[in-house]
């Protein structure tokens, strides 16, 4: 198949997505193949990293820390294939310690147990108030990836960059 052309697949999806690629569609006055190719590039630039087998290690952990919860419950990932995929091949400076390939899982899936497995690691940020705990648990997360793996986390501001 040539890069510029569209092929026709086949897609199981429930009742209820179905209804709601429906709804969207309706509302955006466009047809239901639009909206799932715009579910489709929206999924495929969030997940862009994983879609290039060169990148492994440290480089993928943006990913995982920003749609990890998402990807563990989707995909049933747990920390031996989170583990397989990061460091399968990777070099020791590139490599992410297992602990804290445990913790991303865990908060993907166990939010209550991540929570305390951070607490112990950083317990300094641990008396801060946060709010949300799913939303606290993520950004407590990602503070701890990023300070330990990373020179400085990623701005959410591109104004900063």
């Amino acid at each position: 198949m040539t890069e510029g052309r569209k092929q026709a697949i086949s897609l199981r999806v429930t009742a209820a997505d179905l209804r709601k690629i429906k709804k969207l569609a309706q509302r955006l006055g466009a047809r239901d193949s639009d909206v799932i190719r715009f579910a489709l590039k929206t999924m495929f630039a969030r997940l862009a990293p994983l879609c290039d087998h060169s990148l492994r290690g440290r480089a993928l952990l943006p990913v995982f820390i920003e749609a990890g919860s998402d990807l563990f419950h989707h995909f049933d990932l747990d920390t031996a294939r989170l583990e397989e995929i990061v460091n399968g091949g990777v070099s020791k400076a590139q490599e992410v310690e297992s602990d804290d390939l445990e913790l991303i899982a865990m908060a993907g899936t166990h939010q209550t147990y991540a929570e305390l497995l951070l607490n112990r690691i950083t317990p300094a940020l641990a008396s801060e108030p946060l709010g949300n705990m799913g939303d606290a648990l993520s950004g407590r997360l990602r503070g701890y990836i990023y300070s330990k793996y990373a020179d400085k986390e990623p701005s959410s501001d591109p104004a900063t960059e």
